[in-house]
């Protein structure tokens, strides 16, 4: 059942990845700002979604929307091809900073997820743990 759920939450992230991603205009050789954005966005999903939901939903809920989705939706292996492209393009100095900027942004909108959460579940009188 778990694959299955999986599966479903993959695909509908997957969908919103391409949808998202044509609405970001992108050329090769230039910034990635289309998998930097929706990888910007999944850090701040993820780190919010994980501590809000860690007792409040259901085991399944939690992989279709946290590991399905958030897992399709953004993507590393993208990321990781493009740094080699714009390194193969020369473009040493646009790769180092594409590494840095989205590693940097990504784990403090991750963090910021994750204080959101702490704050909403502070205000319900909730705990996170």
């Amino acid at each position: 059942m778990n694959y299955i759920v999986i599966f479903i939450g993959g695909a509908i992230g997957a969908i919103c990845r391409y949808t998202l991603g044509n609405f970001i205009s992108y050329s090769p050789g230039d910034f990635p700002m289309n998998t930097f954005i929706i990888n910007m966005i999944g850090c701040l999903f993820l780190g919010f979604f994980l501590t809000y939901t860690k007792k409040k939903f259901s085991k399944e809920l939690i992989l279709l929307i946290g590991t399905g989705f958030t897992g399709a939706f953004t993507t590393f292996s993208t990321f990781s091809l493009e740094n080699v492209k714009l390194i193969e393009d020369g473009q040493l100095i646009t790769s180092f900073l594409y590494v840095f900027i989205s590693l940097g942004i990504g784990i403090c909108l991750s963090y910021l997820g994750y204080l959101l959460a702490v704050q909403i579940l502070k205000r319900k009188g909730e705990s996170i743990s």
